[in-house]
């Protein structure tokens, strides 16, 4: 009779094999927080194909296996290497560890495992915060942003604005990694100003911030005509926009820490009790 504490024993030995075959030999069905339910047969091969890939030289530390020979469950600590997309999260080249458990059953149809562990904590692990954004609904969509900020506080003579839409996770990870390479070419320029950028449902946008219109042909540095190269000749992304932006009119006010009045910033002018604000980047 097949027991359950000697299956959760090989199946964790078959995923530190690194061997997607091997993981579903010893299953009839898998689950775990990713899979969307329990797979098995070649369904559980082409999944652990994926997790193999993006977690690699997995290392399972096993604790005592509690249990009899219908059901067992056993507590483990895994460390593995980070080398493919995760929820959205680009390869980090590193190691990670999450703790987590398999309880193993045996019925008529074989052995099951439902493996949970805490996905916040190994994001977390990953060095990404997660952040909780209502559901989509109607016309309104809802996402993350960030800010890149030379601290230069004159005012954009320049806003250039692009979007993209990508197909799932992967590409986005992908397009962020090309992203980050863009502005850190951009930073060594002089005209550069500040960046931000937000991600909203299937568009990843990009607002730009230059002294002067002259400026923004220092975007087209080699970062990102390869990534042009990517959107023409590699299928990158479905759709793309790019536009340049000059600023009609801006304003900036900022309130005194100390009286509360409200003064307009770069008019060398102060609130009543004395107070002068500085100026602060665009973006």
């Amino acid at each position: 009779m097949t027991d359950a504490r000697k299956i959760a024993e090989e199946h964790l030995l078959a995923w530190c094999d690194g061997a997607p075959e091997a993981v579903t030999a010893t299953v009839a069905s898998f689950s775990d927080p990713d899979s969307g339910g329990p797979v098995g047969g070649a369904e559980l091969t082409a999944y652990a194909a994926a997790v193999l890939g993006r977690f690699r030289n997995p290392r399972f530390e096993a604790g005592r296996v509690l249990g009899d020979a219908d059901a067992a469950v056993v507590s483990w600590t895994l460390t593995a290497d980070h080398r493919d997309t995760y929820l959205g999260i680009p390869a980090t080249g590193g190691a990670v560890t999450v703790h987590g458990t398999d309880l193993v059953t045996v019925d008529a149809d074989g052995a099951h495992v439902r493996r949970d562990f805490d996905r916040l904590a190994l994001t977390g692990a990953l060095g990404y915060g997660a952040r909780f954004v209502p559901e989509s609904g109607g016309t309104r969509e809802f996402g993350v942003s960030s800010r890149t900020s030379t601290g230069r506080a004159e005012r954009p003579g320049a806003l250039v604005l692009t979007w993209l839409e990508v197909r799932d996770d992967a590409e986005a990870a992908d397009v962020d990694l090309l992203s980050v390479k863009i502005v850190d070419s951009l930073r060594a320029t002089r005209g550069f100003l500040g960046v931000s950028t937000f991600d909203i449902g299937d568009r990843k946008y990009t607002l730009s911030a230059f002294d002067r219109p002259e400026s923004v042909r220092a975007v087209h540095a080699n970062p990102h005509r390869r990534a042009v190269r990517r959107f023409f000749k590699s299928g990158l992304c479905t759709r793309v926009h790019t536009s340049v932006w000059r600023p009609i009119h801006a304003r900036d006010y900022a309130r005194c820490p100390d009286c509360a009045a409200v003064v307009a910033t770069g008019a060398d002018t102060s609130c009543p009790c004395g107070w002068t604000p500085g100026d602060a980047p665009t973006l």
